[in-house]
């Protein structure tokens, strides 16, 4: 694969055109032995047979539309399902089958680019969209950016697969989120309502929790989900920089820490994992191996006004920043 690599003396990130994807990881343990965190494939063409977005820019639409229909200026839209019931993360072949151009900026970071023409899997505007990925010191930040000549709808994230011990399973990792609410979803993982709060269920992650101490409890929103696989509501104010999560390995130590100014994050636990996906180091990925943090507006927005508003317009700029820092405890 050509892949561009972005380096400091405590991180590693490999990135290839094909999907803007992130295809490694690396970092150093608490006893200094460097491992791989991220989930990745063997080749291209692995890459290209791939659906389950390993490290991909995802859009024009992160996570679900219900479905896969909405109505923009009085015109309905209607995007391909690929899920029953909604159009997942911009339809079946969007951005994270996409070939990008790669600017490489020689200073730790690079930026991808594509013109997606108007009417792509059904989505009005073209939209000349990027995404820059740049490493410095133990942080890596990931920044969106589009702009359209017609009224669309744009919301992007990056869907890596993270497992901070390198390998096997993630239920002991501890993860926290500064979030007091999450969204409840119905069958089709769509939000059924409004936020509500996390209190008194498995999804108060507001104090550091095993990621498997509750999902077999059986609450419906598990079952619903196979797993998380649901927005959390970040506190503090939409489109400022905030601590949205933090995550600890205990065994290797490894620490993540995410920052983001968009209003949610998509915590979801590899649910649809099912041992079929083979990952370059030969072995299977399933459930439980693997968890995925992704900072983005709330799903099916073009249909709820009460949410944030996922709308772009001409001569306006969308943007979203997020940093992720890797460390270690002890």
């Amino acid at each position: 694969m050509d892949v561009t690599w972005l380096r400091s003396d405590t991180l590693e990130v490999g990135v290839i055109a094909h999907g803007a994807r992130i295809v490694a990881v690396r970092t150093p343990d608490r006893e200094g032995r460097w491992g791989d965190i991220a989930l990745g494939l063997a080749d291209e063409d692995a890459y290209r047979r791939d659906r389950d977005y390993l490290g991909a820019c995802v859009g024009r639409f992160a996570n679900r539309i219900a479905g896969g229909r909405f109505t923009l200026d009085g015109t309905e839209y209607r995007i391909p399902q690929n899920e029953p019931g909604a159009a997942l993360h911009g339809g079946p072949e969007a951005f994270e089958h996409a070939t990008w151009e790669k600017d490489e900026s020689g200073a730790g970071a690079v930026t991808l680019h594509r013109l997606s023409p108007d009417g792509e899997n059904g989505f009005p505007g073209a939209l000349q969209v990027s995404v820059t990925y740049a490493v410095d010191g133990a942080e890596l930040r990931i920044e969106h950016e589009a702009g359209t000549d017609a009224p669309t709808v744009v919301n992007l994230t990056n869907h890596t697969y993270w497992n901070l011990a390198g390998g096997g399973s993630v239920e002991d990792h501890e993860v926290s989120l500064t979030a007091w609410q999450f969204l409840p979803v119905d069958e089709h993982l769509i939000p059924s309502g409004s936020p509500v709060a996390v209190a008194d269920t498995p999804f108060d992650l507001r104090t550091p929790q095993r990621i498997g101490a509750r999902l077999r409890e059986g609450h419906p929103q598990l079952r619903a989900a196979r797993g998380y696989d649901h927005t959390f509501v970040i506190d503090g104010p939409s489109g400022a920089l905030r601590t949205a999560a933090f995550v600890v390995e205990p065994r290797s130590g490894r620490t993540l820490q995410l920052r983001t100014d968009q209003p949610g994050v998509q915590f979801y636990t590899g649910n649809m994992l099912d041992g079929t996906l083979v990952l370059r180091d030969g072995s299977a990925a399933r459930q439980g191996d693997a968890f995925c943090l992704e900072p983005q507006a709330f799903p099916d927005s073009p249909n709820r006004p009460d949410f944030t508003s996922t709308v772009l317009r001409p001569g306006e700029v969308y943007r979203s920043r997020s940093i992720l820092r890797f460390g270690t405890t002890g």
